[in-house]
């Protein structure tokens, strides 16, 4: 069985980057929120769930979850936002035992996995899938210039998020490694270059 490492990181804090640099040196990504949008485009898994639970409100013409709609509900309402976890997060793990069992039995390649999970800590049930978990830091006013850039939400929505994700020094105290991704590019590299030789090194005696 491959190695398994836990990838996470409050909203803004540049997972996805980190994760895009693990995959050049021949890492298996996969990745919680791109499972959740496939869960949520037309014709998804969660779809009819999620339309007999809120109403058809809720889904675009299109037949994909109108996520601008959810975010304001469950922002506001709490049984709302345990009612879609609820949900969604039974079908992500499922679909991340899938996708684990297809690396492992058809490509032998990769030397690891790791799995990005933004709510690892928040969430019961994904510490079972991995063996080590790895955070990616920055400070949080980054996480919020970086977040308004990336999906053009306001400063307000942004902390809102924020505040519904664990506090950044619990995420750290939990954290097996950590990534400071408050520098350049050039510096994150050479951080992931260095967990990766280590993590190599872990997994070796791993079958």
């Amino acid at each position: 069985m491959k190695y398994r490492i836990g990838l996470t990181g409050g909203i803004g804090s540049g997972k996805s980057t980190v994760a895009a640099l693990f995959r050049e040196h021949g890492v298996a990504i996969i990745d919680c929120d791109v499972i959740s949008h496939q869960l949520t485009q037309p014709g998804g898994m969660a779809i009819p769930v999620i339309r007999r639970t809120f109403g058809s409100r809720y889904i675009r013409a299109s037949g994909a979850l109108d996520r601008t709609l959810m975010r304001e509900l469950i922002f506001s309402d709490r049984t709302a936002k345990r009612q879609l976890e609820d949900i969604l997060h039974p079908m992500i793990r499922e679909q991340i035992a899938v996708h684990i069992e297809n690396v492992q039995k058809y490509d032998p390649t990769p030397p690891y996995l790791m799995i990005v999970i933004p709510l690892l800590f928040e969430t019961l049930g994904y510490m079972g899938l991995i063996q080590r978990t790895l955070v990616v830091d920055c400070e949080e006013s980054t996480q919020i210039t970086r977040t308004m850039q990336r999906s053009g939400l306001d400063e307000q929505s942004v902390r809102a998020i924020m505040a519904s994700q664990i506090m950044r020094s619990s995420r750290l105290q939990q954290a097996d490694d950590i990534i400071c991704n408050d520098g350049d590019l050039e510096k994150l590299s050479q951080q992931v270059n260095r967990l990766h030789q280590f993590y190599l090194a872990f997994s070796s005696g791993t079958n």
